[in-house]
């Protein structure tokens, strides 16, 4: 069972030595966060950290990634979610026992709120 974010972050790099300089100084790549198995803590990341396929507070967010990579982020854009068969059933099921959390009346309607159609589910893992 597997499921990861994606996300694509520009970050600069500044270097620190006298003299020194770079070109390009602004890179772009992807970053991955793995998906929280439905029902532990963090599961709720997407409800927590997107809105409509995009990020809630993406200033938030730029703070976030530039902790994790140690790097000053200029962006970070929400990619999408990808996801297994079973991790995407457990998900769905999941949801569904806890509907009141999304103030939703279906699982649809939670997939659509968060992460508008960024869902990709990978048969190649």
């Amino acid at each position: 069972m597997r499921a990861r974010y994606v996300f694509a972050v520009r970050f600069r790099i500044e270097p620190v030595a006298p003299g020194v300089t770079v070109d390009p100084a602004e890179f772009e790549t992807r970053v991955f966060r793995r998906a929280d198995e439905p029902g532990t803590d963090g599961w709720l990341f997407f409800r927590d950290n997107l809105w409509r396929g995009r990020l809630g507070d993406g200033a938030y967010f730029e703070e976030l990634t530039a902790e994790a990579l140690d790097v000053p982020v200029v962006d970070v854009s929400y990619r999408a979610f990808e996801s297994d068969r079973e991790y995407l059933t457990a998900l769905e099921e999941a949801i569904a026992d806890r509907l009141d959390r999304f103030n939703a009346d279906s699982v649809e309607e939670v997939r659509s709120k968060y992460l508008g159609s960024s869902l990709e589910v990978r048969e190649d893992w």
